[in-house]
């Protein structure tokens, strides 16, 4: 998954991604109407005697981050698998909900980035030299979505053709102006920044998981699979929300929706996480950096705690400083990302705000003491 600027059809590009569109929930007759089932925890360790409300305690532990050798869709930047230490945190079982993101910005008055008019000064900071202004009627507060094509698409590395910069598209309205969350208040939030993400953080007194974190704990206690639930790719449609048909032409929803779905409506993994795969992809605190794996591969001992790279770098967008996203979205399929897998990972711009994307939190002990 990667954030970019597209800005816009014709101009400048305003955003690059890998996935998404608006939200319609269709009948999923075995998968939501079942009761969810989370697999056995494998790892024990003893348990904070206080647990925050909504979330689960992550035990410490030693593990191997990066793609396993029988993945056979894993990118580069997935590899070399490296061990990693870490230890135990909160994390909270569901991606951060409308309903909760509406509470922080009733408390707070919060004023997202995609609510605000685009700032060319910073913009053309993130475009090659030279690259002329768009019209002040472009430069409105909005944000990316995503529109299914027509026909099929034989380049799915241009990502305009089914992204498109919808002026009026928020949190609130998050398939663009007209859009509404009315009545999807269990619903993920999306079409949030980075920089979103970490001042709700702030006010609940948390913070967003390091990638080391997020696909630990996403791993469940497993070791060595692919997915949270094993290798079997045939149980994807019961354990997440993705695309499954052809993209970006034809959603069949096996999985029961063709867009976002209310956070629990698929199997927890063996820590009781929901939607640690597909639905919305994730922010982390780390940069991306592309060269960051090798790196930490060429010691001998598990890096311990690592907070990720010093600093961002991406080849492939030299202009732009991205943030490590991760869990794939409803968008990814595997023909096109396939990022539902556990080591998947992403680089997005932290001004980004896309239609799905949203984040979770965590904490430490020491975070939640009075």
């Amino acid at each position: 998954m990667n954030s970019k600027l597209i800005f816009f059809q014709a101009l400048i590009s305003f955003l690059i991604i890998v996935s998404c569109k608006n939200e319609t929930k269709v009948e999923k007759a075995d998968v939501t109407n079942k009761p969810i089932e989370a697999f056995e925890p494998q790892v024990q360790e003893i348990v904070p005697d206080t647990i925050p409300e909504g979330m689960v305690w992550i035990p410490s532990g030693t593990f191997s981050q990066g793609a396993v050798d029988q993945d056979n869709m894993a990118m580069e930047h997935e590899k070399p698998s490296h061990k990693v230490k870490v230890d135990g945190f909160f994390m909270d079982i569901t991606e951060v909900t409308n309903a909760q993101f509406a509470e922080f910005v009733k408390a707070t008055g919060y004023v997202t980035t995609a609510e605000k008019d685009v700032d060319w000064e910073e913009m053309k900071k993130q475009v090659p030299e030279g690259t002329p202004k768009p019209h002040d009627s472009i430069l409105q507060a909005g944000s990316m979505t995503f529109k299914k094509t027509k026909s099929s698409v034989p380049n799915l590395y241009d990502f305009s053709q089914w992204w498109h910069w919808s002026i009026g598209a928020t949190w609130k309205q998050p398939n663009g102006k007209g859009s509404s969350i009315e009545g999807k208040e269990n619903y993920p939030v999306v079409q949030v920044s980075h920089e979103d993400a970490v001042a709700y953080c702030e006010w609940a007194n948390r913070r967003l998981p390091t990638e080391a974190e997020w696909e630990y704990a996403a791993k469940g206690g497993k070791e060595n699979t692919i997915y949270f639930w094993g290798d079997d790719r045939s149980q994807l449609s019961e354990m997440a929300n993705s695309w499954e048909g052809e993209f970006p032409l034809n959603n069949s929803e096996e999985d029961g929706y063709e867009l976002r779905a209310p956070v629990k409506s698929y199997a927890a993994n063996g820590y009781g996480l929901y939607d640690m795969a597909g639905n919305v992809w994730e922010w982390t605190a780390d940069w991306y950096n592309s060269n960051y794996y090798s790196e930490l591969s060429s010691s001998e001992q598990p890096a311990l705690n690592p907070k990720g790279a010093a600093k961002a770098y991406n080849p492939n967008n030299i202009y732009v400083e991205e943030k490590i996203t991760k869990g794939g979205s409803f968008l990814c399929s595997d023909s096109y990302c396939a990022s539902y897998r556990i080591s998947a990972r992403m680089g997005t711009s932290r001004d980004s705000s896309l239609e799905h994307l949203g984040f979770r939190t965590v904490a430490i002990p020491e975070m939640i003491q009075d």
